[in-house]
């Protein structure tokens, strides 16, 4: 099943083009890894499917359903970059439900699914401390919650693992490869695409280039380099 259709995506940016006729699909259950160069579009094309930016041309389609600028999606979650953007509550608590209250949810589906999703991310243990005294690792696993919470059809993840040390890193990856949820990826961490991801998309000038096995895309030294992308130690033969 086709979860998300981009179709002919046109997009400028003072004049210059970053979706140029952009088109791909993502199924149902897909983990897909958005690799590109610094400046490519990955972010910009994120807030795009949120529907945060107004389009030069194309669609983009959530189940069939045209996604407009300026309508909320619940059914798209996004985890921002820098969690700092994300998190903005005075307790850890309260900025996993806000999604879930301003959803109009009853306070019993909103606890149901606190504690779903305490289980499903493992920070039970800090429900009740304040956001700003957590670590990088903690407040990431904190703004994946607060978007569990309103059970979103698809996830976007922009650079998930950035600032995160080694151990949060592969908490990080265990928890996106145990998740059954669709998602695309966007990371210049190409070792977390290689071990969470089952298909790759290579974005450059505006358009996709590459789409296929993350090996065998990462392992592709011509093609990873005519995109200004490096080959992961782990693909070197």
């Amino acid at each position: 099943m086709v979860v998300l259709s981009i179709n002919d995506l046109c997009f400028k940016y003072n004049e210059r083009i970053i979706f140029n006729n952009l088109s791909f699909k993502i199924y149902q259950g897909e983990k897909v890894g958005l690799l590109g160069a610094n400046g490519s579009g990955k972010t910009t094309l994120f807030s795009a499917i949120c529907g945060l930016l107004p389009l030069g041309g194309g669609d983009i389609f959530l189940f069939n359903k045209k996604i407009e600028k300026g309508k909320f999606y619940p059914e798209i979650g996004f985890i921002f970059q820098n969690p700092d953007d994300q998190l903005f509550c005075l307790q850890v608590r309260d900025d996993i439900i806000f999604g879930a209250e301003n959803l109009g949810l009853s306070p019993q589906e909103i606890e149901k699914r606190l504690q779903d999703v305490l289980s499903v991310t493992g920070v039970e243990n800090l429900l009740n401390r304040f956001s700003y005294e957590l670590s990088g690792g903690e407040k990431c696993m904190v703004a994946i919650a607060s978007v569990l919470i309103m059970q979103p059809k698809v996830i976007l993840y922009d650079e998930p693992s950035a600032n995160l040390d080694l151990k949060a890193r592969r908490r990080l990856i265990n928890f996106l490869q145990s998740s059954e949820q669709t998602m695309i990826i966007s990371s210049h961490d190409l070792e977390l695409i290689k071990e969470v991801c089952d298909r790759t998309l290579v974005l450059n000038q505006g358009k996709i280039v590459a789409d296929g096995n993350p090996t065998t895309i990462m392992g592709d030294r011509p093609l990873m380099e005519e995109n200004n992308l490096e080959v992961p130690p782990s693909c070197i033969n």
